[in-house]
């Protein structure tokens, strides 16, 4: 029952922020590149300190620091990887300002797919940790994918006209 509400309280977070951000973006008819570069500026800052201030320390206390680092690593050689991988696939093939936007929203979306994996894993652990823990990162993710649903819906509705 208890990995039943864990659960439940992740997919209610994680999928309320990002909706409540779509919405968000959809009703903003022309928004600058400024206030998109603030959207991103401010969903960046926050997962930033979360993951500096919260899960860094906590991860130390409850492994040690040789499974942060290689987490931390990880996550950096995934997306690196993510990088080639999309390079390699769309070369030349198309219009070089088209590649770089095409290139941009792969790597977007294959992160923003893999960084959701490990959200879920934060707020489990967190709750497991300690209940308080977990309901706390799981607001921050909450405030942190809504600037995400923002760029998102935005990104998309641009292309899909």
């Amino acid at each position: 029952m208890e990995i039943l509400k864990i659960t439940l309280i992740g997919l209610f977070f994680g999928t309320f922020g990002t909706t409540i951000g779509g919405i968000i973006g959809i009703m903003l008819k022309k928004p600058s590149n400024k206030l998109l570069s603030f959207i991103l500026s401010l969903a960046s800052g926050l997962m930033m300190s979360i993951i500096c201030f919260d899960l860094i320390p906590e991860a130390i206390e409850i492994g040690n620091m040789f499974y942060t680092i290689f987490g931390i690593v990880s996550g950096i050689v995934t997306i690196i990887l993510c990088d080639i991988l999309v390079q390699k696939k769309f070369n030349k093939d198309i219009r070089e300002e088209q590649s770089s936007l095409l290139k941009a929203g792969i790597i977007i979306s294959m992160g923003l797919a893999i960084h959701n994996f490990p959200e879920g894993l934060a707020i489990g652990t967190g709750v497991g940790a300690s209940l308080k823990l977990g309901i706390s990162l799981a607001i921050a993710i909450c405030f942190h994918d809504i600037p995400e649903g923002i760029f998102q819906s935005r990104h998309q509705w641009k292309y899909a006209r």
